[in-house]
């Protein structure tokens, strides 16, 4: 008799002999074996009991009761050996300094300044070298099938450098995020925006970019050039020149100056030019417009463009 607990890979085997009958455990050479073991030593009990009362002799064969409650005893003990294992596992394979974190609190129960205080605390586990992990198991899942509740809407670029949910050390579920190249806002993204404040009431807006952006540099180079791009790449990037001409002139790195000139824009007009869906809850303090920078050298988030009530 032998349970195998791999598909494919080479195996490792745990065997036993009980009464003449052979049990072999065979386990993937990358599964933890001392759990497994575990569920071997339950199975072998189960097994040396039943062989037990074989040898009491052929007229007295364990009753239909005797192997239901041995049935019951294997799965019970069972259960309890796979859950063992899937505790030691999981712990086994914990990354050296994972940090465990629950999820962020629901948006309802946020202010601006407390959602934008977890970002800030994620990305500064970040730059610490922390590995942290949000509670992501099949409750959560199910939990989020029922509907989300993220604490902030994230307008970054589509740049593969720059993941919110990492940078911020995030989960499932809990950052509503728009991305495309440059982080502009047309009327696919401002609608995005909308919903994310209007339905799901988050209470913090950030609009992110970051160093060495392309799309930056593509209107960049149309200004100081006269690029042409081919495809739908030009008309993408004019909405970004604007930016890059307010600028020229400014002391430092034209290309990161543009980036910032770009945010800028884009929190402007959400601060002061949107609909009503985006002006009204500013209005009442319910939502704060934020606008940041990422450094892709050093891996922190400049948080740059802040509303005075939210500046620490």
């Amino acid at each position: 008799m032998f349970f195998i607990c791999s598909n494919v890979g080479i195996a490792n085997r745990k065997t036993c002999n009980i009464g003449g009958t052979k049990l072999i455990l065979r386990c993937n050479k990358d599964t933890d074996r001392a759990p497994l073991a575990s569920i071997l030593l339950v199975m072998s009990d189960v097994l040396r009991s039943f062989l037990a009362h074989m040898r009491t002799g052929a007229d007295q064969a364990p009753t239909q009761g005797e192997i239901s409650m041995l049935s019951r005893r294997s799965m019970i003990g069972t259960a309890g050996a796979v859950g063992a294992a899937a505790v030691v596992g999981g712990a086994a394979n914990a990354a050296p300094g994972e940090t465990p974190r629950p999820p962020a609190p629901p948006a309802s129960e946020l202010t601006p300044a407390q959602a934008l205080a977890l970002l800030r605390q994620g990305n500064a586990d970040f730059l610490a070298g922390q590995i942290t992990t949000v509670l992501t198991d099949s409750q959560r899942r199910l939990e989020l099938a029922q509907g989300q509740n993220p604490f902030a809407a994230y307008v970054t670029c589509s740049d593969s450098r720059v993941p919110p949910e990492l940078l911020f050390g995030r989960g499932l579920g809990e950052l509503f995020i728009i991305r495309n190249a440059g982080n502009t806002v047309d009327t696919v993204a401002l609608g995005s925006i909308e919903y994310a404040v209007g339905i799901l009431e988050v209470p913090l807006v950030v609009v992110m970019g970051h160093e060495k952006c392309g799309a930056v540099g593509a209107a960049k180079a149309v200004v100081e050039e006269n690029a042409t791009f081919p495809g739908s790449i030009g008309p993408m990037v004019e909405p970004i020149i604007p930016a890059v001409l307010a600028a020229r002139g400014e002391e430092g790195d034209f290309l990161d100056n543009a980036v910032r000139a770009n945010v800028r824009r884009v929190v402007k007009f959400l601060r002061e030019d949107a609909g009503p869906l985006m002006l009204e809850p500013q209005e009442s303090g319910d939502l704060r417009v934020v606008g940041a920078y990422y450094d892709l050298d050093q891996g922190m988030v400049d948080f740059f463009d802040v509303p005075d009530d939210l500046r620490t």
